[in-house]
This record gives structure tokens, sequence and C-alpha cells, in this order.
């Protein structure tokens, strides 16, 4: 993750005040003045601000985009990899954030950047890189003290989490599935995998990649004793494990130790990563869990 370099008021005039970032491929964003007509390319972004209460600044969505509510009343500009650009330079934005998971989501990056557009790519695969990008965002919009405090409140509620595993010696191995058939899973360069060790699991997938393909052969070999199924844009109809008749032979499967979750709450990292690991811990120990956890801590359910 690049290194945070944040902006301050120059004495003087407003002109002179600098508001500047490292971007994740290293590139330095600088602007003269907060943000304030913001286009997010990937989704998780507009829910980071909204969280910052900052979803007023948000000027355009891409087409799958519906978080915060909010965002549908917003001007469509294409999909997160081929947003139209004559409509982007017509909102006139001031920042443009873009997910960098995949290689072809530098190729608008690159075009927009050309037309003179300041754009910041982040790419957080977990819990600490995710904070990092809360924070330069806090930067960018001239808004450091909302983005602290969203960190804060994500923080407690993981510290809540681990304090409750803290007795836990077994760790169940955890496949997370993230596409059926050509079947794909999490590995250990994602943000799954930090959500699965912080809900007390596993990541029976142990390959240093975002997403790893397997056969069935593989699928045996790791030996899940939890099966989790996301649903979503990338696996929109996978079904459940037990109809599946090759999968009946796993343990997780046999056991009906299987668990369907929102894709976006799981592989989108943002403020609900916190949610993720709250559910999944939930049920590889539903002990723990007793009572309903806003009640527990006071907090807004309805909040991040």
């Amino acid at each position: 993750m690049g290194t945070l370099i944040l902006g301050v008021w120059a004495r003087g005039p407003v002109e002179a005040a600098s508001f500047s970032v490292t971007d994740d491929t290293g590139r330095d964003i600088v602007l003269e003045r907060p943000a304030l007509r913001i286009i997010a390319l990937y989704g998780a972004y507009n829910e980071i601000l909204a969280a910052m209460g900052l979803g007023d600044r948000l000027v355009a969505r891409t087409k799958t985009d519906n978080l915060p509510p909010s965002i549908l009343s917003k001007p469509s500009i294409g999909t997160h990899m081929r947003p139209n650009v004559e409509l982007v330079l017509a909102l006139k934005p001031d920042l443009i954030i873009q997910g960098g998971g995949r290689r072809q989501a530098m190729m608008p990056v690159d075009q927009l950047s050309r037309e003179g557009l300041s754009v910041a790519v982040f790419n957080p695969t977990n819990f600490s890189e995710l904070f990092g990008t809360i924070a330069r965002l806090g930067v960018l919009t001239g808004e450091p003290t909302r983005a602290q405090d969203l960190i804060d409140k994500m923080k407690t509620r993981l510290d809540e989490a681990e304090s409750r595993l803290a007795g836990v010696s077994h760790r169940p191995r955890v496949f997370f599935e993230v596409r059926y058939p050509n079947l794909l899973a999490a590995g250990k360069h994602s943000m799954v995998d930090d959500v699965i060790t912080r809900a007390g699991g596993s990541n029976c997938v142990r390959a240093d990649k975002m997403f790893v393909r397997l056969n069935m052969e593989a699928l045996i070999a790791a030996r899940p004793e939890v099966y989790v199924v996301q649903k979503g844009a990338m696996n929109p109809d996978p079904g459940m494990p037990g109809e599946r008749s090759n999968f009946r032979i796993l343990d997780a499967v046999r056991k009906n130790r299987v668990l369907i979750v929102d894709e976006q709450v799981f592989s989108r990292p943002g403020p609900r990563s916190v949610e993720a690991v709250e559910t999944l811990a939930r049920f590889l120990y539903p002990g723990l869990w007793n009572e309903d956890r806003s009640e527990a801590t006071g907090r807004d359910p309805d909040r991040p």
C-alpha cells in the first residue's frame, strides 16, 4: 500500500492548499482543494464515502451501483471497466476513484488521466489496507476526522469479535466459493481471507492470490470443514453445494456446514466488511453470540 501523504492547509491563499496522497499504484494524487464532486468507478467507495457522511459529494454511479440508496438518483456513466468518458467529463468531477483488483481496471484510469482528471486507485486486500484507504479518502475530501471516526467504529466492532473468540482453540478450515461452475476460490491475497481469519476460521486455500482456480481433486485435498458460497454478480446462481453430486463427499457438505452469503458484503472491501466478519463468526461459533450485538454495544444497527 502506498505511503500516506497528509494534505495540509498552507499559510496564505486557498489556492496554495494541497490535499495529497499516494495511491496503491504508487502515483501521487494532488488536489488543490477538497474533492467535492466525486465519481467512484468501484461501488465500495460509494459505501465508504456514504459511511463518512459524504454521500452528497457523489455525482454519478456505474450502472450496477445501488448503495447507498441515494446513488440511484445519480446519472449512470457506464460500467466499472468501461465508463463513458464523455459523460464523465460532462459531470466535471474533481476526483475519480477506481478499484485496482483487476488489471483491466487500469484501462479507464489511463484514459481518464489523459483527459486531465485526477484518478486515485486503491486495492485493499485486508483490514489494515482498508483503513489506510479510508484515511486517504479522508485526506482527499478534506475530512480526516470523519474518516478516523469510521475507522474507529469498525475497529471497535472487530475488537469485540476478537475478544469473543479469544478462547477458541480450533479454527475450522473454511473454503470460500467465488464462482461455480468453473470453480474459483478466494485465496490468501484477498479481503475474504482476512474476514475468515478475524471470524475465527482458517482459509483452506493457501495460494497467495486473490482468486484461485481449482478442480475437484484440489477441492477434496483442501478438506474444508465449512463451505461458504457467495451469491452476486460473480456467482449469480450457484445453487446449494449439496445439490451437486460430486460435492457430497466433502465433510462440510455432508455435515451441512454450508453458508450462503452476499457477495457485496464479503468480497467488497468497505464498511460492511465488519458485518462479514460478524456473520461468519456467528456461523462458526453460534454459542459465542447469544445476545444481539447492537444491544450489547449500544450501537445503532442502521449505522456502519
